[in-house]
């Protein structure tokens, strides 16, 4: 049995689209780029690149710290 290989098209990262750079004052962008249990969600899924992956984490810990966005979501 032979495994199948499955090809996905690798999405282009929204920061390097736009130009812009990711900020813990966009909660809005922020939110989008987390789980509704208040995880970030990887790089793979978003198609961010590895240096705007890296400031996306932290402006969304500094949004956390900052009570602009949830730790953990309320039940």
């Amino acid at each position: 049995m032979a495994r199948e290989l499955k090809f996905y098209r690798k999405k282009g990262c929204f920061f390097c689209k736009n130009n812009v750079e990711p900020s813990y004052k966009d909660v809005d962008a922020l939110r989008r780029l987390t789980t509704e249990r208040g995880k970030i969600i990887s790089r793979t899924k978003t198609g961010t690149c590895a240096s705007h992956q890296r400031k996306l984490a932290m402006a969304i810990k500094r949004a956390r710290i900052l009570a602009l966005l949830p730790f953990v979501p309320k039940i």
